[in-house]
């Protein structure tokens, strides 16, 4: 099992950037489908991004595709995700993820961090 903590969330103004990163412990990080989901206030949580054990698979939520960008270092057990032009809508609480599977669905995750908060102004 890996522990995600994530860091890096902050107040931007729209069309800034911030970059978000997630630990995890663990010995096995590099076994283990990273991914990051958001939940703004009274909406439900959906998935933003996600990237394979090797890095060199990932998958993007249209809404953020372009603008975002998943990656990892397995030799620092870290999952980053780059964001860039971002809008007042991708105000939310962003949590990393774990899954022993490629996926979308936050069932298939089964380690979660506690998320950071990410608000982004008009």
């Amino acid at each position: 099992q890996v522990q995600p903590v994530e860091s890096g969330g902050g107040l931007v103004q729209a069309g800034g950037s911030l970059r978000l990163s997630c630990a995890a412990s663990g010995r096995t990080f590099s076994n283990y489908v990273m991914g990051w989901f958001r939940q703004a206030p009274g909406k439900e949580r959906e998935f933003v991004a996600a990237i394979d054990w090797s890095g060199a698979g990932t998958l993007y939520a249209d809404s953020v595709k372009a603008r975002f960008t998943i990656s990892r270092d397995n030799a620092k057990n870290t999952v980053y995700l780059q964001m860039n032009s971002l809008k007042p809508e991708d105000t939310a609480v962003y949590y990393c993820a774990a899954s022993r599977m490629m996926s979308v669905t936050g069932s298939h995750f089964t380690s979660w961090g506690q998320g950071t908060q990410v608000t982004v102004s008009s």
